[in-house]
């Protein structure tokens, strides 16, 4: 998130690699939260309102995903 364009994206921090790519359906320029469910598992929350000077779509739509052990 946080990127130019409607893609919210997850990187090795180690090589730099795309481990996951999705398109959102409005601009992710925010910072995500990730946290740890009821069952223990994490869950990574991003708030897609878009942004107007940088010209990606707006909206008002809070995205989570469920991470994989």
């Amino acid at each position: 998130s946080a990127a130019t364009d409607d893609n919210f994206r997850a990187y090795d921090l180690a090589t730099g690699k795309v481990l996951w790519n999705v398109r959102i359906p409005a601009g992710g320029q925010a910072t995500p939260m990730t946290y740890l469910d009821s069952q223990g598992e994490q869950v990574v929350l991003l708030v897609a309102g878009g942004h107007g000077s940088i010209g990606t779509k707006a909206g008002d739509y809070v995205l989570a995903y469920k991470l994989r052990k």
